[in-house]
């Protein structure tokens, strides 16, 4: 096994500081051995043997396999909603495939349910993990705010709620017919159950 010479030593202070590619080579070799192992056979020696780095790297940078499993599985970056629409259904459309190509990809499918029981497990692990989204919920927030500025929005909604709508439907879909892909007609049902409700508007009397 390698040493890791990107790492700096906290205690004395001495070496390089932290090079991404370690961080990404970590990331990649999680994501492999997720889809060919499992969660539950991941050890964080075998990620440090097929990155190519040692156990102590993973620990400076990761508290936790759950943690560094979480990273690998959904990475956090600016996503869908980096591109302004200026319209909330196709906003809603692209957030629902958003989070269909996500639950749907090979890597969540594999860490997810060992995911889910850690954090179950873990009041702590599971905050430090759900505190990665918070830079989504805030994108959805002004999205939201943008949507009622327009008239487009109802000024109640909880966006975090939106969230767990949209979330929630995709992980239930996945449950109850996994064997089913969830296609582009799914995705334009759902967001227009989302976007228009179920009822229908009372006529005035």
């Amino acid at each position: 096994m390698k040493a890791d010479p990107s790492i700096v030593d906290k205690a004395s202070g001495a070496g390089r500081p932290r090079d991404p590619r370690i961080d990404a080579a970590i990331l990649a070799a999680t994501a492999e051995l997720l889809v060919e192992i499992g969660y539950s056979n991941l050890t964080m020696a075998a990620i440090a043997e097929r990155a190519g780095t040692t156990k102590t790297a993973l620990y400076r940078r990761w508290s936790s396999k759950a943690e560094l499993a979480h990273e690998a599985a959904f990475p956090t970056g600016p996503g869908v909603l980096a591109i302004p629409t200026g319209d909330i259904a196709m906003d809603v459309r692209a957030m629902i495939a958003a989070a269909r190509d996500v639950f749907t990809s090979p890597v969540v499918r594999a860490a997810l349910p060992g995911l889910v029981a850690d954090m179950t497990a873990d009041a702590e692990l599971n905050a430090r993990v759900m505190g990665r989204f918070v830079g989504l919920f805030d994108a959805v927030r002004i999205r939201i705010a943008e949507g009622v500025e327009r008239g487009e929005v109802h000024a109640d909604v909880d966006p975090g709620r939106l969230v767990e709508l949209m979330g929630g439907a995709t992980l239930l879909r996945l449950l109850l017919d996994p064997e089913t892909d969830l296609d582009d007609e799914w995705v334009n049902g759902t967001a227009a159950i989302v976007v228009h409700g179920v009822r229908t508007p009372k006529e005035d009397v």
